[in-house]
């Protein structure tokens, strides 16, 4: 109860740095994400090794060796550089899930759907917006295989590349306070856990018959 009481419920996210894999391609449902038949689950792990299932296998279940994550430099990434308009599609939870259970805690792209973009947040991944430019920039990074090392310091809002440069990224205070602190719904709510009990008792003991 006492962790509860924290609410700390997930993974924190403060400063990430490892191997960006690059994903250009645009319109990226949740369906190709997480296929429909994974999605019988209730559990948040497991499901990283169905992420990109069509794309990542054939259908007698072997790795299709040009699929990015399939190739030795990029099996470990943290971080996608993806194309417009990612995580459209059905609004399913499991696409998150499916993310972070592979290792995923960071997608770069110039837009999201509204669902899947707040759901990561949910899920401990961060998810951000930049210009094309930006991302045409990210993504020639991602392309270099093992050297494809990123840092994405979400405290200064600040992605820093390969070489060193960097690159600014905005983000909703509230959605950064939750991940800063590693809060999804649950442990937001958890975090009145006292006030929620004071009230249970005075209201159990005005209203003992409900």
């Amino acid at each position: 109860m006492e962790a509860a009481k924290a609410g700390k419920t997930m993974e924190k996210f403060d400063k990430l740095t490892g191997v960006a894999a690059p994903l250009p391609l645009v319109n990226i449902d949740t369906d190709m994400i997480i296929p429909k038949q994974f999605l019988k689950t209730i559990k948040r792990s497991g499901l990283g090794v169905n992420l990109f299932d069509e794309m990542r296998y054939d259908r007698q279940g072997n790795e299709i060796e040009d699929f990015v994550l399939n190739k030795p430099a990029y099996r470990n990434a943290q971080i996608l550089v993806a194309g417009d308009n990612f995580g459209c599609g059905s609004s399913r939870e499991h696409a998150p899930w499916a993310l972070a259970d592979f290792g995923i805690r960071c997608v770069i792209s110039t837009s999201f759907a509204d669902i899947f973009y707040n759901n990561c947040f949910k899920n401990g991944i961060l998810p951000i917006v930049l210009p094309q430019e930006d991302v045409d920039k990210l993504m020639d990074d991602a392309n270099r295989g093992a050297n494809a090392v990123v840092t994405v310091d979400l405290e200064n809002q600040v992605i820093t590349g390969p070489d060193g440069g960097e690159i600014r990224f905005e983000v909703d205070s509230f959605k950064k306070h939750c991940l800063l602190n590693g809060l999804d719904d649950i442990g937001l709510t958890m975090q009145k856990a006292d006030a929620i009990d004071a009230f249970e008792k005075k209201y159990g003991a005005e209203a003992p018959w409900v």
